[in-house]
């Protein structure tokens, strides 16, 4: 059990990170690729479904966040936490730089 919850914090900060440039282009009320657009991600999406899915983001990433260990006392967890932000914003900025050669 003790690896699910570990597995749980990686993913809420993978989520946590996803949810980000989706809010923030939304309350911008700029488009922003999603899922949801076809071809998958490199068309833009209206700000309506970037709310969707950054709020589903959100709301994953809470339930993944209290399914797992991180607290400030676990510092393996809180490295399992950043390691999982990490790994997401790394994948995105690679990501976003390829949509902007597109």
């Amino acid at each position: 059990m003790e690896r699910f919850t570990y597995v749980a914090g990686f993913f809420a900060g993978a989520f946590l990170t996803n949810f980000v440039p989706h809010f923030v282009q939304e309350v911008c009320g700029n488009r922003f690729p999603t899922v949801f657009s076809k071809p998958r991600g490199k068309v833009f999406s209206s700000p309506t479904t970037n709310v969707l899915w950054g709020m589903f983001n959100l709301i994953l990433e809470y339930t993944l966040l209290k399914a797992s260990t991180v607290a400030f006392r676990n510092i393996i967890a809180l490295i399992i936490f950043f390691s999982g932000v990490l790994f997401m914003a790394t994948y995105l900025s690679k990501r976003f730089l390829q949509k902007e050669k597109e």
